[in-house]
């Protein structure tokens, strides 16, 4: 069905993304890509799809149909033409009106039902309060999600390539997507860092900077074996750094002893009256002999150092990105946040009922509703930032912090080092911001990188490191889809530096893993 064969790709600048990239997938499975932001998993699925050229063998039984995760470059077409459907339609139109040409019916294909198809498509996505020929434009991130998704549903390609299609989805619809992954019998190829999503997909095939592995098996067998592999390396680890002190005792032990041979025997030659010629001669061969000993052990003590970066390179960087950052000055249990009644609303009202709600200081919340409930409203109102339109409001004055799916507070006109020091209000002398740099993963060669080169993982590091440089604790930190751009790995980083704040948190998720990990204890579900 799918074969790739020593597939390569690299960019315009020479930059490598992948190399000899290998695996295959039979007819019906359903596979998971995984790897970090960056890695190229999107890069590969155009290779695939044959919009970029690469380097090896890529060979299909079936044209792939691909649902991308960006969609907007699609935003001039309308929804027909989104959904693919748009030629059949209008010859299926013309067909209908008696215009029954050899170039009508070849467009139409003796697909009778495309009709039918479409009608059941849109219903099943709830997408039917729009017309075919609305612009894409118009539609709101998820709805976009689900024009495409519900083209794949109407053409039910052999082969299919979906890239992050959970990202703007609701838990409803998710659910959806779910069901349909569960019942199609066509052959699937899915990067995802939805939990749920990967749960139904196997196998596992990873791609990273070192190449390409396959995991027999869902998301839950593969993340057994991998905390295997982890747990080998840090085996591993403890081994080579008890190994490298060894050898550096010995490498000391070894060349204290042979100065004090070359002492001793000084001393004797001194005794024994020989000619300074003889004396220097003896000399330089010591000297010879001690240097190649210290260059025997050097060398065994770069290869052990070698070998133990290496696996520090390997290992994940969960460990070192701790904010660090100081608990909210409001006291715990102060309410923040009581309104009653409050009501909003654009065209229409935005909740069934006008909203009771009570925040205190130290609690951590969850806003729960499908695309277009008023999730992103409600959490401007108890921020401020807009006013209800009916009922009472009060709040105190807190100071807070907003982190969306862009990670939009970082200037993206800033190279990385300006961004840090933009943030550095307390004065770190330049050393203490570099070394906060390099723990969240920012090396030297990074530093005059600008910001809007940046990926999602990199902006939500960069954002947790300017936290950590200001060390000021805002009294309320709101998640509005903060995952949507991420990685698995960077999903995890992020899971384990909220947790680590101790101030109050609101947080807009479809994502049950994530929500799940922060330990949320209280619910507004709109």
């Amino acid at each position: 069905m799918l074969s790739l064969d020593s597939v390569s790709y690299a960019l315009s600048t020479g930059e490598r993304i992948f190399d000899k990239v290998t695996f295959s997938l039979n007819e019906h499975q359903k596979a998971a890509l995984i790897g970090s932001n960056g890695v190229g998993k999107s890069s590969l699925f155009k290779v695939i799809t044959g919009d970029v050229r690469a380097e090896g063998s890529v060979s299909t039984s079936e044209i792939p149909y691909l649902v991308p995760q960006l969609f907007g470059q699609y935003d001039h077409l309308t929804l027909a033409e989104a959904m693919r459907v748009d030629v059949k339609l209008r010859a299926l139109t013309e067909i209908l009106n008696g215009g029954a040409t050899d170039q009508r019916l070849s467009e139409l294909d003796d697909d009778w039902s495309i009709e039918n198809r479409i009608r059941e498509s849109l219903d099943y996505w709830e997408l039917n309060a729009h017309d075919l020929n609305d612009p894409v434009g118009n539609l709101s991130g998820g709805e976009k999600a689900k024009a495409f998704l519900a083209g794949l549903m109407i053409h039910a390609p052999g082969l299919i390539l979906l890239d992050e299609p959970t990202n703007h989805l609701d838990v409803h619809t998710r659910r959806k997507l779910y069901q349909y992954v569960e019942t199609s019998s066509s052959t699937m190829l899915i990067t995802s860092h939805d939990r749920a999503l990967l749960a139904l997909l196997n196998p596992v095939i990873e791609l990273s900077r070192k190449g390409i592995s396959t995991y027999g098996g869902n998301y839950a067998f593969y993340a057994l074996q991998k905390q295997g592999e982890v747990d080998a390396l840090y085996t591993d680890m403890r081994n080579k750094e008890a190994a490298l002190r060894k050898a550096r005792i010995t490498a000391r032990e070894t060349i204290e002893r042979q100065q004090k041979l070359d002492a001793r025997g000084r001393r004797k030659q001194e005794k024994a009256g020989l000619p300074t010629i003889v004396q220097n001669t003896l000399k330089n061969n010591a000297e010879r002999s001690t240097a190649k000993i210290k260059a025997v052990h050097g060398e065994k003590l770069r290869d052990i150092a070698s070998d133990l970066h290496e696996i520090r390179e390997s290992l994940p960087d969960l460990s070192q990105m701790k904010l660090n950052i100081g608990p909210s000055t409001i006291p715990a249990g102060k309410i923040l946040f009581e309104a009653s009644g409050i009501a909003f609303r654009y065209h229409h009202s935005l909740w069934q009922s006008p909203l009771n709600v009570r925040i205190r200081s130290g609690e951590r919340w969850r806003i729960k509703g499908r695309n277009g409930s008023g999730k992103s409203t409600l959490a401007r109102i108890i921020l401020g930032q807009l006013a209800a339109q009916e009922g009472i409001v009060h709040r105190i004055s807190f100071s807070n912090m907003s982190i969306d799916q862009n990670y939009s507070q970082i200037n993206s006109s800033l190279t990385v080092s300006a961004q840090a020091s933009e943030v550095n209000i307390r004065n770190l002398d330049l050393h203490e911001v570099n070394v906060r740099l390099n723990r969240f993963l920012f090396p030297s060669d990074t530093w005059e990188k600008c910001c809007d080169q940046l990926s999602g993982g990199e902006r939500m590091r960069l954002m947790l490191c300017c936290l950590c440089i200001a060390e000021a604790a805002p009294d309320v930190i709101v998640l509005d889809e903060p995952t949507n751009n991420l990685d698995i790995q960077s999903v995890e980083i992020l899971i384990a530096a909220i947790n680590e704040y101790q101030g109050t948190l609101i947080v807009i998720s479809h994502d049950e893993y994530f929500c799940e990990q922060l330990r949320l204890g209280h619910e507004i579900n709109l």
